[in-house]
């Protein structure tokens, strides 16, 4: 699922929001500090010194926007070239982080070690236009579709502005700080939980149709519009059998014809 926050100028990033993120999203994590002229970027798959430098540098930096990205990987390989965010079109002024699935023509072919939104700064940078036109920015959003969202930081003058955010309103605004989704929230001791969501790892209450930590289906981890795994027949079937079932298959698994 991931976790991405954006951090307006002037904004002190909240370390156990950022923290709860990285437990859920453990696959590597990454931000980007406007600082003045420059953009200040640092990545890494171990989440205390990720977390720790970020902290240092928005300290120093206080008066620019800031992102930070905490990967739960879906495409390409796991290690520190994926970690968002990523330099768009080879120009270090500009980089993006995402939080979704992109499209599949920027998700990658065989042999291809690079995750979708690395493939997309890369090969696909994401400017259909100048992006302080409205419809630029709705054009793209169709194009990445209403479960996607991205932020673009950058220090390039021919932009108006240091920080574009893209499908911001499917996203949670908490304490004047922006998150892609509630990963940041702590997680809750749930005495009636008996699953963990196979998106995010929280745990579920077996009646819950949608994890309402990541808003995805808990059992395939597909977002609503995706998901077909809530019909009567195989939710009868995932409660009946619980002790048996593995939440990470997904209900399609359970339901497939032997």
């Amino acid at each position: 699922m991931c976790l991405l926050t954006y951090l307006p100028a002037g904004t002190v990033p909240d370390l156990d929001a950022l923290r709860t993120g990285a437990e859920l999203n453990p696959d590597g994590h990454g931000y980007a500090v406007v600082a003045g002229r420059e953009l200040v970027v640092g990545k890494g798959l171990d989440a205390e010194v990720v977390l720790a430098e970020f902290d240092a540098v928005r300290r120093a930096h206080p008066d620019g926007p800031a992102l930070f990205h905490s990967r739960l990987r879906t495409h390409g390989r796991l290690d520190v070239d994926n970690c968002h965010p990523f330099v768009v079109g080879g120009d270090p002024r500009t980089v993006i982080a995402h939080n979704g699935i992109l499209p599949a023509v920027v998700r990658p072919r065989r042999g291809d070690p690079r995750s979708d939104t690395r493939i997309a700064a890369e090969d696909h940078p994401p400017a259909a236009g100048p992006l302080h036109l409205r419809r630029t920015r709705l054009r793209l959003q169709r194009w990445m579709g209403p479960t996607n969202l991205m932020v673009l930081l950058t220090v390039d003058r021919r932009y108006r502005q240091n920080a574009y955010l893209f499908n911001e309103a499917e996203g949670t605004w908490d304490h004047g700080i922006w998150y892609s989704n509630h990963g940041y929230q702590p997680l809750p001791t749930r005495s009636a939980a008996t699953w963990r969501c196979a998106s995010c790892r929280a745990p579920v209450c077996e009646d819950d149709l949608w994890c309402p930590w990541c808003e995805h289906c808990w059992a395939c981890g597909d977002p609503p519009l995706e998901c077909d795994c809530w019909t009567p027949t195989i939710r009868r079937a995932m409660t009946a059998d619980r002790d048996h079932y593995d939440p990470s298959l997904g209900a399609r698994d359970l339901a497939a014809p032997e």
